[in-house]
Order: C-alpha cells, then structure tokens, then sequence
C-alpha cells in the first residue's frame, strides 16, 4: 500500500502539515475491501479561516511574481506527477476504487491540465481601447481575482480538483482546497504535497479536510474568496450558487448530467456498441458525463440491442487492482444502495432486466433496462452508477425531443454515417458538449467544458480559465488637460 494515506493524512494550512482541531475524524476507507485507509481529524471554522487567510496573505507577492517564474513550478509539478505515476495509480485504486484503466486516463489528462497550467501563466493580456475623449488612453489590465475557494468530488478527485487548483494559482491566485470527504488525499493532500514538492511558496494552496457537519456554510461564506469553484451534484450546486449570489461572489459550477448517446439508423453498430459501454461503465459510471441513457432507432434496435448487451456481460466486475477489471466498486454504501433502489424502481416501473447484475457490498455489477415507461423520472434523472437504460425511437424528431427531455443539458454523442447530418442534430440538442461518432466522456484542456441547465453555471479550460480566476480592471490616464462642465 503507498504510503501516502499515512504520511499525508493531516491538514495543510500555511505551508504547514499538521492535524485538525475538530473533535472528530473522517475516516477514509477502501471502497473495495473496506480497509481502513487514514484516519484525519477535521479542520474547524477557525482552521478554514487561517487557511484563507493564509492564501490572501500570500497571493499579493505570488500575483507580482514574474509569469516566467510562476509556470516554472507547473513545470516541476508536472515532472513530479509523472515520477509518481504508479503511486499516484495505487492510491486511485485504494481510496476511490479506480481500475488501472480509469486511473491511467485519469492521470493522462492531469498530465495535459499541467501542461496547459504552464501556458496559462502566460495568457492573461492587457489592452488599450480607444476613447471619445481627446488625449484618453485607456488600459484595461487582466488581473487575478484573489483568492479562490475550490471544492471537489470524489469520482474524479485528482483531475477535478487540479483542473481548477492550477489555473487558479497560475494566474496569480491563492487557493483553498476542500477535497470529497470519501478522497481526501488523492482529491487534497496529495495535491497539495506535489505543488510543495515542486516549489509553490507556502501559504498560496491550503487543504482543509473537513464536513459541513462541523463547518456549516464557513467555506463558502467567508469574506476572503472571490471564486468558489464547485464540482458536484446539482443539488448541492444550487445551495452553493445561492450563497455566493447572495455574497456577491463568482461561482464556478460543473454539476451532473443525464447524457444521450443516440445511435441513428446508418450507424456503424459495432462501433456504436463500443462508445456506448465505455460512456455509460466507465469507472462504475460514476462521472457525469456519462451516457446514462442509450437512445436506438427502432429499425436497428433489435441488432444494437443484442451486440450491447453481449459486450457488457463481458465486462469483468472485481478488484480494481487487478489489471483485467472494468467494473470496480462503487464508492460507498450508500452509493451501492440508491443504485439497487434504481433498478428495483425501474422494474416496479414495468421495465425489463436485459442484464441484472447483483451487488456485494460496494462492488454493484453492470445493469441493462429497457421498456422503461416514457413518463418515468428515473430518465431525467442523473444515475450515477452502472445501470444503462436502452430507449427505442422513430426518427430523429423523436430522438431530438428524448434527449433534450430532461433538466441536465451537460454531454452527449449522436453515431451516424453521415457527420453533416449528425452535427445538425448535434446543434439542437440544449447541452455544453455534444459529440459525434464519439462517447459521451471528453474533456480536453483548451475546449470549453460546461454545461446548460442543471448540469452547471459558467466554463472552464482555455481561455474560459481566464474568465473564471480572473477579473479586468479599466485604468485611464488622462494626457493633457481634461474639460469639466463646471
């Protein structure tokens, strides 16, 4: 076992390692087996606060420090994570329950956000925009917004939590990071000793481990941040966007889904198969991109139907350390529970079990439902685990208003032979990203990434990362004298 989950189970405030004050701990466990893991004693409101003060005291020297030197520890944090790659895959495996598989492309796309970090240093441009005034220039400057308060989930933990800690930082920020509290080390700490490793000055990332049970609303409500950056359900998005609203703070909200992937009457059925299985299982199918429901025309139905269901009987359900697993565990019981009420639901509902797969403990197996009523909620729902509902259709009109047929509007993928045809019926789908003969799980580091309705407020990636941790300040300067009517 990587001994990270002993070395790195405390709170980091102000460049220091040391234990929370709370009076309980949050224990973490390994979903699979249910070792335990670490044992951290949470941070309290007072702790929160020093952490954020912490970053504000900082992050003045850090925003005046030369970009060049900035990216300079992006590029250290970079090399390290490639270092510790296989450490990093354990404790993936251990505190989330990832497959090799899922960490593999976990870790390859934290590799291409640091990359991108490194760029980011650079971006931000002032510019000189032209007046009515005679002899006014005006400058409007990017500048970091201050402080920035991130909170991460625990499917994605070190992708998510990194996607917005280092942009954050690179433009000139402090941060403070509050990880899931079922990953805090691969969604925190380990986050925090990497940037450590690579030289970050102490104070600019703090990590509180910590629940609202102890802390209530602090981290959101505290006077220091200016962003909140908040990854998670939807649910919790609309209590997180309702109080920065009414504080007058920037949030940031990348929130869950319901996914279509539609399979036209001229797809390629075999590779629709394959983008289908991977978009809904993919790490349990706990992330929200995934294609949560299967959309089929009735002409080709039959033939999918019968080439997906064989597939997803081949997936192996296990250990996620084992090299071979697709399917590892969900990531706690009561995860595993709302996936079994799910299924139970559906069939009350009058749906068939293509495949019904059976749960022991955490490790909840591949489930396939189809002749779910129409007017079920459970298909505008967001089902965040391996259970895939197949739905029939009579042409595109019908399959443009199934999709859109939910309050969630984040991914989605439409396989046809025909891509002029399948971008038409990508633009009327009400979602963030849409993609043809593809999945439905894609992010890339300068795509814009974010979705419509529930499923979020606001972008990140590329140039959106400028948006989201910075602000423009409008300086004009006055050459000569200026006229004053009195």
């Amino acid at each position: 076992m990587t001994s990270c989950f002993t070395d790195l189970a405390q709170q980091y405030i102000d460049g220091t390692w040391r234990p929370g004050n709370g009076s309980w701990d949050i224990i973490d466990f390994n979903p699979y087996d249910n070792e335990k893991l670490a044992s951290i004693t949470i941070a309290t409101v007072e702790e929160v606060d020093e952490a954020y003060r912490a970053a504000e005291r900082a992050q003045k020297q850090w925003a005046a420090t030369n970009p060049y030197a900035r990216r300079a520890v992006f590029e250290k944090a970079l090399r390290l994570v490639e270092e510790r790659e296989q450490e990093i895959t354990e404790a993936i495996a251990a505190e989330l329950g990832g497959t090799r598989l899922k960490a593999a492309f976990e870790l390859h796309l934290a590799k291409e956000f640091l990359r991108e970090a490194v760029n980011l240093a650079l971006r931000p441009e002032g510019r000189i925009i032209p007046s009515p005034v005679d002899g006014k220039e005006n400058r409007v400057y990017r500048v970091p917004v201050g402080v920035v308060g991130v909170i991460s989930p625990f499917n994605f933990p070190f992708l998510l939590s990194l996607k917005s800690v280092a942009p954050a930082l690179a433009l000139g920020n402090g941060v403070v990071l509050k990880p899931h509290q079922n990953t805090p080390v691969v969604g925190g700490t380990l986050i925090a000793k990497i940037f450590e490793d690579a030289g970050l000055p102490g104070g600019l990332l703090n990590v509180v481990v910590t629940d609202i049970a102890e802390i209530g609303d602090a981290f959101l409500e505290h006077p220091v941040p200016k962003v909140i950056s908040f990854t998670g359900s939807d649910k919790v998005g609309r209590h997180v966007a309702t109080v920065c609203a009414s504080l007058f703070k920037r949030s940031v909200l990348e929130l869950g889904g319901n996914s279509a992937l539609v399979v036209l009457d001229d797809a390629d059925l075999d590779y629709a198969v394959d983008a289908a299985v991977f978009s809904r299982y993919v790490h349990q199918g706990q992330v929200c991109m995934a294609a949560n429901r299967v959309l089929v025309d009735r002409s080709v139905a039959e033939e999918f139907t019968e080439k997906f269901v064989a597939k997803v009987r081949s997936l192996k359900a296990g250990d996620p350390r084992d090299s071979e697993t697709v399917i590892g565990p969900v990531i706690n019981a009561s995860q595993a529970d709302a996936l079994n009420g799910v299924v139970e639901q559906a069939l009350a509902e009058g749906a068939t079990a293509l495949v019904r797969g059976t749960t022991t403990d955490n490790l909840v197996e591949p489930s396939v439902l189809t002749g779910l009523p129409a007017d079920s909620a459970l298909l505008r729902q967001e089902v965040f685990g391996p259970v895939a509902f197949l739905v029939p259709f009579d042409g595109e009109e019908e399959a443009v208003r199934l999709v859109n047929d939910t309050p969630y509007g984040l991914s989605g993928a439409v396989h046809t032979a025909d891509v002029e045809r399948g971008v038409a019926f990508a633009k009327r789908i009400d979602t963030g990203m849409f993609h043809v003969n593809d999945g439905t799980v894609h992010d890339e580091p300068i795509v814009p990434f974010g979705g419509e309705k529930h499923s979020g407020i606001g972008r990140l990636n590329g140039e959106a990362m400028l948006d989201a941790f910075t602000t423009q300040k409008w300086i004009s300067v006055q050459h000569g004298r200026s006229g004053f009517p009195f």
